[in-house]
């Protein structure tokens, strides 16, 4: 979205990720989704009287890869408490990182070729989950609430971009790059639906050039389509405050899904309120150079990377397979799609499968080899199955296994001969001479028209590509 009048978003994004470790940060808790209430708690985070926190070191090794992955400087950290009264918060104080994370500086970019810098990302606990009930789903209103404690003490890791952005879809771009990151380095599983990735938005407004603006900060966005929406809504929402004559008040907003627009929750907290203090029961985080060291030859290709060498597999790339080449590295397909081409399978339908018929059945990737992912579309190329029929099989394979022969046998999807094809198309032009007529003078969408009336007459056994053929030799 544009905004009027000249004005420019200014936004800074707090992107919180849940780490993929087995247990708690400071306790050996189960780290699960899903359990019921309160089953995955101890005394330690319940913060009650007598426990001591001990460090996951894994972690550590995870913080440290998103570090690297940013271009981060790894340094000594210390863990604070910051000081807060929420009944999902059972020790009233979160232990996080204050003045020295364990990753500060770095940047990320975006396929846009545009460059978004990243303040730092540091280690932290997650809260418990309150639940509203009664009312809009909200404290305000609600008849009861009831807490979930089973989140508290899981490992996060804040990530903050400088105020670099500008539009609400460069915001977009940002998070989805940076959700892949989080993905490649394994130290997140990414499932925004989960809360395994949080965003929070910094929004303010200007004139280009001049000073920043005041902010307000939009919590706990769970989707792009979210973060997208809520950000373009409160920069017009300043936009006209501003017009009108009022003022923009430095508060924390929540975004409404349904009425599409984010309301005040509370005054904006400065650092001085939360009365940060060091922990005294953890002692300093030092990463030495072999640790990190250790971490960096551990990672693999971040998606930039990989998009990069998918890329140079493709000759003179179309809009739509840079589009497919997007979504196959977004999933982790593009591994398969370079096996693929490498074993002479046209590049347009490698993409193409793995971004539509490859994300359908995602769930059940686990049932498609490449072996057979690659026969499969060398059929469909050679003309032995249509594009239809190529993923038809592909889609039964991916519900159930199999060989791709042995399943499009079993669907009788014999191609029909050359001389079964031909007497076909014969007879629907003597059936449909005026169109014909027509498809002879030049007029090519009647090709389409034969296609589907052969599939019709064929039970869908006929190739569209050797249809074609066949009604060219015929003109």
């Amino acid at each position: 979205m544009t905004l009027p009048n000249d004005w420019e978003m200014v936004i800074g994004l707090e992107v919180h990720t849940e780490l993929k470790t087995t247990t708690k940060m400071f306790c050996g808790c189960a780290n699960v989704f899903g359990s019921e209430p309160n089953t995955n708690i101890c005394p330690v985070c319940l913060g009650l009287p007598g426990s001591l926190p001990v460090l996951n070191v894994h972690a550590v090794d995870l913080a440290m890869a998103i570090g690297i992955a940013l271009h981060s400087t790894i340094a000594s950290s210390t863990f604070h408490r910051k000081n807060y009264f929420y009944p999902d918060m059972p020790k009233d104080f979160q232990i996080s990182q204050y003045d020295l994370p364990i990753n500060s500086g770095g940047h990320l970019d975006l396929p846009d070729g545009s460059r978004v810098s990243v303040e730092r990302a540091h280690l932290e606990e997650d809260t418990g989950k309150s639940t509203h009930l009664g009312g809009s789903g909200r404290i305000q209103g609600a008849d009861r609430s009831l807490v979930d404690y089973n989140r508290s003490g899981v490992p996060l890791v804040e990530i903050v971009s400088g105020p670099d952005i500008r539009s609400s879809a460069q915001a977009r771009a940002y998070a989805s790059e940076l959700r892949g990151i989080l993905i490649a380095t394994g130290a997140s599983d990414g499932r925004m639906e989960e809360g395994s990735m949080r965003m929070d938005a910094n929004v303010s407004v200007r004139k280009p050039g001049a000073p920043l603006g005041t902010r307000c900060e939009i919590k706990n966005l769970n989707s792009l389509r979210s973060l997208q929406r809520a950000i373009d809504f409160e920069a017009l929402r300043q936009v006209e405050l501003i017009e009108g004559g009022g003022t923009v008040r430095q508060e924390t907003r929540h975004w409404d899904e349904q009425l599409g627009e984010t309301s005040t929750m509370r005054t904006k907290e400065e650092a001085e309120d939360y009365r940060y203090f060091r922990e005294p029961d953890l002692v300093d985080l030092v990463p030495d150079q072999a640790w990190q060291d250790r971490i960096r030859a551990s990672l693999g290709q971040m998606p930039a990377e990989r998009r990069a060498v998918l890329l140079a597999r493709l000759d003179d790339p179309t809009s739509s397979q840079l589009d497919a080449l997007e979504v196959v590295v977004d999933l982790g397909f593009d591994a398969l799609v370079i096996s693929a081409i490498d074993a002479k399978v046209d590049a347009s339908i490698a993409l193409a499968r793995a971004a539509n018929e490859l994300a359908a059945g995602i769930d059940n990737i686990a049932n498609l080899t490449p072996e057979a992912f690659i026969a499969t579309l060398k059929m469909e190329q050679g003309g032995e199955l249509s594009a239809t029929q190529a993923k038809t099989v592909l889609l039964e394979i991916l519900q159930h296994g199999g060989d791709p022969r042995t399943v499009a046998s079993a669907k009788g999807f014999e191609q029909l001969s050359s001389d079964s094809l031909g007497a076909t198309v014969g007879e629907l032009i003597t059936q449909f001479p005026e169109e014909w007529s027509r498809y002879r003078d030049g007029d090519e969408k009647l090709a389409q028209f034969f296609i589907g009336q052969v599939m019709k007459l064929t039970s869908g056994k006929a190739n569209g590509k050797s249809v074609i053929a066949e009604l060219q030799a015929r003109r």
